[in-house]
């Protein structure tokens, strides 16, 4: 009887494990290497050597030499320092036998004459100016086929990105013998780029002045990216461009538009929307595995510093330029993703820092490894451009039926504007129709047929109601297409054998007359009163100020009222990010920010604050060096309420405690 029991137990576990939700935990595994205590490891570069062992430059300075970073049969790796004393390197490459550093102002080849491990000789091979100003980070170096060599420079920041010394905001070529050739400009923070298999060059951006949201652009010789500080060098006489910043137009266009107007302007192959995908993109990894890191063989992987995430991206041509589609990959890294790197074994090897700049994985750096288990994950493997809409390969064949109701899709477009200020808001949001809806025959893929395509703007397909033939959801439904070509020639759908039939509108008079439709909750508004209430006789008991301060904090870690008194809050947005503060009920800040997150396109125009009764107060979506003033009552209940920023990626780590005394 016992053992009938035992069985039967391990028969209901298997069920359940079975017919649980997959996550992404079971098909990419995340492996955190060991740290020694004291030594600081906030990556700023990556290389694999030959031999295997793992090159790591810190953002302190030094290059660490990592063996047996694998961990083969639960080894432990060893560190050796090879080099100290650099100037925060934020690239780090295995170039002819030796390591190559990017420090702020110069690149360096670190050589170990003596064969001892460590570096007895600091070589500059090319040096450039510096203002002291805090935020020219540089970049690289990276190979290119023939040899040469690619480094970027970061702007200044002086409340706006700046170029205060010689080619800041700019790649640059270098050649073997050390000869500079200035490549491409209309950079603001281009701290991840690479060079793929077929010689194609891109570089990511992160949101800021005149970047309305990440990005990842391919840069020709010539190209401006984008942002006009890096033009006021385009005078020089080895400017591969004359354009000046005079003729880039700030009128808050979107950026397809003006690139029509401006020459050598470079629209993005693709679009990373802010919050909904990630804050701060970084490095680019192309997967070349053949296979052994999983169903998406030459794709690109761009990790997320803030968000402490990798995404995927599927790239094509269309009429000779490059556009395509981005995903959610993989989350949950211990620190903000800055460096990728692929090992001999084609796992991927992920280096992380978050000092200053801070991210949702809550360690200040980090150093981890994700492989492959062996599991394909069902998800949309590629978004591509049709004539008339979109094609969607999946990993996995499709439940046909579920595949063929519209319901099962939402598509929506968007922009943003190009303009001067730090970021934009989403602008000229509209829902599109789907007019038809083709399921291929071994359900490994669906077009669809979607009225008023957009060129130039960042398209969203969410497919929450697809299932695979197990009865599977995918492991994310949604991607996000940047079109800024239509493939007229693929060949078009039939669309009215694959018509979608419209559901008639229902009847207004079955059963919901506006005498029985649920009313607006106008107790809701009190959540956000920026007017001293008429009862209060224009007085307060407690007036509280709050700013925020950088890395994703408030300036105010703790405060305390008394309860039932009257509370006026001045908010000040000293940040260069929107931010919001909402106070919500006790253990519930992790409920609401995950309500927030999940609220998509209309999330911005909402504030990110959800409507749920666990939010007590807010202020509304901050711009910054914006203020606020709320007022309010304070709970009558003691305790400790938490008030949060709930802009997505932000509320792991932004936070304080309101606590309520008697």
């Amino acid at each position: 009887m016992k053992k009938t029991f035992i069985l039967l137990l391990f028969t209901i576990s298997g069920v359940f494990a079975q017919n649980r939700p997959l996550v992404e935990e079971d098909f990419y595994r995340i492996v955190t290497l060991p740290v020694p205590h004291g030594i600081e490891l906030e990556v700023g570069g990556l290389s694999v050597l030959p031999d295997g062992r793992l090159g790591v430059a810190t953002r302190r300075g030094d290059v660490w030499l990592i063996s047996n970073p694998y961990m083969k049969n639960g080894t432990m790796p060893t560190y050796k320092k090879f080099a100290t004393g650099l100037h925060e390197p934020l690239g780090l490459n295995y170039i002819n036998g030796n390591l190559w550093a990017t420090q702020r102002g110069e690149l360096t080849v670190l050589k170990d004459t003596d064969g001892n491990g460590v570096a007895d000789q600091y070589e500059a091979f090319y040096k450039f100016p510096l203002s002291g100003n805090y935020h020219e980070y540089s970049y690289g170096p990276v190979l290119l086929p023939n040899k040469d060599m690619l480094i970027t420079l970061n702007l200044g920041w002086i409340g706006h990105g700046a170029s205060l010394s010689k080619w800041r905001g700019w790649m640059l070529k270098l050649t073997p013998d050390g000869k500079m050739t200035p490549w491409a400009t209309g950079l603001r923070s281009p701290a991840g780029f690479a060079v793929l298999s077929n010689g194609d060059i891109y570089y990511t951006e992160n949101q800021g002045d005149w970047v309305g949201s990440g990005r990842m652009t391919q840069l020709e010789e010539g190209d401006f990216a984008g942002n006009p500080e890096g033009l006021i060098w385009t005078s020089e006489p080895n400017s591969p461009l004359k354009l000046q910043a005079s003729n880039v137009p700030d009128t808050g266009e979107p950026m397809y538009d003006v690139a029509s107007k401006v020459p050598n302007l470079k629209v993005p192959a693709v679009w990373f929307p802010h919050t909904l995908m990630g804050i701060s993109t970084s490095d680019i990894a192309e997967d070349l595995s053949g296979g052994k890191f999983g169903p998406f063989e030459g794709q690109l992987f761009v990790g997320d510093q803030g968000h402490s995430k990798i995404m995927r991206v599927f790239l094509e041509k269309v009429k000779g330029k490059s556009q395509g589609a981005c995903f959610p990959f993989r989350e949950g890294f211990q620190s903000g993703i800055l460096r990728m790197q692929w090992g001999l074994d084609k796992s991927m090897f992920v280096g992380m820092t978050s000092r200053g700049w801070s991210s949702t994985g809550k360690d200040e750096f980090g150093l981890q490894r994700l492989e492959w288990t062996g599991k394909t994950p069902f998800e949309m493997k590629t978004i591509k451009s049709m004539p008339d809409g979109f094609l969607v390969e999946f990993t996995q064949p499709v439940d046909k039926a579920v595949a063929k109701d519209p319901e099962s899709y939402k598509v929506n477009s968007f922009t943003y504007k190009y303009h001067h200020n730090y970021g934009s808001p989403i602008i000229n949001t509209k829902s599109l129709k789907i007019k038809a809806i083709q399921v291929a025959e071994d359900g490994m893929s669906v077009r669809l047929a979607i009225d008023s395509l957009r060129l130039g703007y960042i398209h969203e397909l969410r497919l929450e109601g697809i299932k695979n033939t197990e009865d599977r959801a995918l492991l994310h439904n949604f991607g996000y297409y940047t079109l800024n070509n239509i493939n007229d020639a693929a060949p078009k759908m039939d669309v009215a054998k694959y018509a979608v039939i419209e559901k008639k509108p229902a009847d207004e008079h079955a059963g919901h007359s506006m005498s029985n439709m649920p009313k607006t909750d106008m107790k809701a508004t009190a959540k956000r009163i920026n007017e001293i209430p008429e009862s209060w006789g224009g007085k307060v008991d407690q007036t509280i100020t709050i700013g925020t301060k950088p890395g994703l904090k408030f300036d105010v870690a703790k405060l305390q009222v008394k309860a039932g008194s009257k509370i006026r809050i001045v908010f000040n947005n000293n940040d260069d990010m929107l931010h919001n503060l909402v106070i919500v009920k006790p253990g519930t800040v992790g409920k609401v920010g995950e309500a927030a997150f999940k609220m998509g396109l209309d999330g911005e125009s909402k504030a990110y604050v959800p409507e749920l009764s666990e939010v007590l107060f807010h202020t509304g979506l901050m711009q910054p060096e914006a203020q606020e003033t709320i007022y309010f009552v304070a709970p009558s209940t003691p305790g400790d309420y938490t008030f949060v920023c709930t802009y997505p990626g932000h509320y792991t780590v932004m936070q304080g405690i309101m606590k309520v005394v008697k």
